[in-house]
């Protein structure tokens, strides 16, 4: 169902844009704008009205403390709210942040990986067998010396 709400949203955005001009910054905030007032419909029109309060009372609370939102087996997405593994640039493109933006915007460590804790363990883990460190290293003193 989602799918369909942007296209719904990109269509509306594209009407309007048709009428008048716009900026990209405009147009992105519109898209914004137009894709959650779609969900908030869809929500309060669905038949479960319990979970959806459940869900979106726990979304309230995540957005209200963002770095609840990086657990050890998943990250919850702020934006939609949907549990993923990791918040890659595409996703974050539906709503058309990056995740420098979506760090910013709900107070994140921009040090701060958008990947579930276990995954970004594994990753730690991989790079230090590997010496990526080390290579790292060396390579920045590298340039260093020709800078």
């Amino acid at each position: 169902m989602e799918k369909s709400l942007i296209e719904m949203s990109a269509q509306i955005i594209a009407a309007q844009v048709s009428q008048k001009s716009m900026e990209p910054d405009e147009i992105a905030d519109s898209l914004r704008k137009v894709f959650r007032t779609l969900q908030d419909i869809q929500h309060s029109t669905s038949g479960a009205a319990n979970e959806g309060t459940v869900a979106r009372d726990s979304l309230e609370y995540l957005r209200q403390n963002p770095l609840e939102s990086i657990q050890r087996h998943t990250v919850i997405c702020l934006e939609s709210g949907k549990p993923y593994k990791l918040l890659s640039n595409r996703h974050l493109a539906l709503y058309g942040m990056t995740p420098r933006e979506y760090k910013k915007k709900w107070k994140i460590p921009l040090t701060t990986p958008l990947s579930a804790r276990s995954l970004t363990n594994r990753r730690r883990k991989l790079a230090k067998e590997l010496g990526m460190g080390k290579q790292l290293a060396a390579w920045r003193a590298e340039r260093k010396k020709l800078a």
